[in-house]
């Protein structure tokens, strides 16, 4: 599990398809403390380390991974949001966050407000009815609230602060986002569905 809170940017450095999809990716994380396996949540789908180095680590991409996310746009030098797993004890300062992208949304409006941008977006339509105003998404891994929907589309700002720490800050018209929406919308529609 994941709160959506972005500790580093990382930067993709290699890729490599052997069966499946591997990539290295170049960290501040400091490598000693992170076990072989552990969950890492890179733009905000939750990948398991399978090597590590001094500045770096390994991840191995299935291709269903690939077919439902963003990853296929992934190349050398590509910056990406990235999140530990959660420890019992930490901070839940965003919303909590599986690490499961549900879908891929795409940028059709960047705008700056003041010192903030406030990006429009197009969901899927299967999981535009799980966004709802002053609800909560996971955008390439980040906790963000959501300010308006219409249909389809919905919109998020940005503060100066999370553009400065996450990859928001290179946001573009055209960007595909790995979308996972929130885990008591997706309960909370289904229980309305059986009941």
């Amino acid at each position: 599990m994941f709160t959506g809170i972005i500790t580093d940017i990382g930067t993709i450095s290699e890729l490599h398809q052997e069966g499946d999809l591997r990539v290295r990716i170049e960290t501040a994380y400091d490598t000693g403390h992170i076990d072989m396996g552990a969950s890492i949540a890179s733009d905000g789908v939750c990948l398991t380390v399978v090597d590590l180095g001094p500045d770096w680590y390994d991840v191995q991409v299935s291709a269903e991974t690939v077919s439902k996310t963003n990853l296929s746009a992934w190349v050398p030098g590509k910056r990406v949001n990235l999140e530990r797993a959660l420890r019992v004890g930490d901070e839940l300062g965003g919303h909590i966050v599986s690490g499961h992208v549900d879908g891929v949304a795409e940028v059709i409006s960047v705008v700056d407000e003041g010192d903030s941008t406030r990006v429009q977006l197009r969901a899927p339509a299967a999981l535009s009815r799980f966004i709802a105003p002053k609800g909560s998404v996971a955008l390439n891994g980040t906790s963000l609230t959501v300010n308006e929907v219409q249909r389809d589309v919905f919109g998020i700002n940005f503060i100066p602060h999370t553009k400065e720490v996450t990859t928001w800050g290179d946001v573009a018209v055209g960007d595909a986002v790995n979308l996972e929406i929130d885990t008591l919308a997706r309960y909370v529609a289904r229980l309305a569905e059986v009941g």
